[in-house]
C-alpha cells in the first residue's frame, strides 16, 4: 500500500498512476467547491465532504457520521474512482480535512494517501477545468468494527483518548459549534494541526512519536481518536500510522455527539481529568 503521506515530487512521479482528489471544506461555513473551482490541480475531483464522506447530522451521531458503505461507494464510483484506483487526496490546511478520505478509503482496503503540504506545496500552475472520468466500479465495503470507536471506548481508563481539536476548544475556553464546551475526561489534547511544520508539512517521524509519547502513546497502547465530529481525528490517525505506532481507532461522533447529552461528564482545562 502508499504510506499515508507523499510528496509532490512523488506525485509527479506517480501522476498517471493516481487519482487526484480535493477535500477542501471550511468550518466557517465557505464553499469548498467554490475553491476548487477557483483553482485546483490538473486532473482533480472534487469530494463533497458533507455529500459523500458522511452521513446526515444528528445529535445521537454527531456532525459527520460515517456514511454508509452504499453512499460512499456511489459517491466514488461517480467521481470515477474505483477499486484500483490509487488515490492522494488534499485540501488547503495541510491535509486535515483531507485526512477523512483518507482515512475510509485505507481502513476499507483501498491504497491512498495524503499530499504532504496540500495546494501550498503544489509547484505547478492550478486549473478551473472539471475532468471527466467515466463513472468506476467501487464495492461497497463495511467499516470495519476493530477501527471504529464509541462512547463507552472514549470514557474507558485502559485506552488512550487523544483529541484533535484546538487547545482552547479542548479546555473549554470557547465552542462555537457544539452543544457544551470541554472534553471528554482522561483525553489529552493532541492537537492535529500540530502534527504540521509552519508550512503546513507533517513533522519528521521521530517528532510525531515524541507528541505521541508525550501523551501517552506506546506500542501497546489502544488509541481512540476524536475531535468535534470525526474528520480531523483522521489526521492523529494517519499520523500515528506515519510515525510508526499502533493503529487507533476513530471514534466518528466525537465531540458533537457526545457534548449532546448532558448527562455525560466533561472536563475543562489544561490537563486530563
Amino acid at each position: 500500500m502508499l504510506p499515508p503521506v507523499v510528496d509532490v515530487s512523488w506525485v509527479r512521479e506517480h501522476r498517471d498512476e493516481v487519482v487526484l482528489a480535493d477535500v477542501r471544506w471550511y468550518l466557517d461555513g465557505r464553499s469548498g467547491r467554490a475553491a476548487y473551482d477557483a483553482g485546483h490541480l490538473p486532473g482533480a475531483v472534487f469530494v463533497d465532504l458533507d455529500r459523500w464522506l458522511a452521513a446526515p447530522p444528528g445529535p445521537d451521531a454527531g456532525r459527520h457520521p460515517l456514511p454508509e458503505p452504499e453512499v460512499f461507494a456511489e459517491g466514488m464510483a461517480a467521481l470515477g474512482i474505483g477499486d484500483g484506483d490509487p488515490v492522494v487526496a488534499y485540501d488547503d490546511a495541510g491535509g486535515v480535512t483531507a485526512a477523512r478520505l483518507v482515512w475510509m478509503l485505507r481502513v476499507t482496503g483501498h491504497d491512498a494517501a495524503l499530499l504532504d503540504g496540500g495546494t501550498a506545496a503544489w509547484d505547478g500552475s492550478l486549473e478551473q477545468a472539471v475532468p471527466e472520468r467515466p463513472p468506476a466500479v467501487f464495492t461497497p465495503r463495511p467499516w470495519p468494527a476493530e477501527r471504529l470507536a464509541g462512547t463507552d471506548d472514549a470514557l474507558d481508563p485502559a485506552a488512550v483518548v487523544l483529541d484533535a481539536r484546538d487547545p482552547e476548544r479542548y479546555r473549554g475556553d470557547r465552542e462555537p459549534v457544539d452543544p457544551r464546551a470541554g472534553h471528554v475526561p482522561g483525553a489529552v489534547n493532541v492537537p492535529c494541526r500540530a502534527n504540521l511544520d509552519a508550512d503546513g508539512r507533517f513533522l519528521p517521524v521521530e517528532q510525531l512519536r515524541a507528541t505521541f509519547a508525550a501523551a501517552g502513546v506506546t506500542a501497546d497502547s489502544d488509541v481512540v481518536s476524536y475531535c468535534g465530529s470525526g474528520v480531523t481525528a483522521c489526521h492523529n490517525l494517519l499520523a500515528l500510522e506515519l510515525a510508526g505506532l499502533p493503529q487507533g481507532r476513530l471514534y466518528p461522533g466525537s465531540w458533537s455527539q457526545y457534548s449532546a447529552d448532558p448527562d455525560r461528564p466533561v472536563a475543562v482545562g489544561d490537563r486530563p481529568s
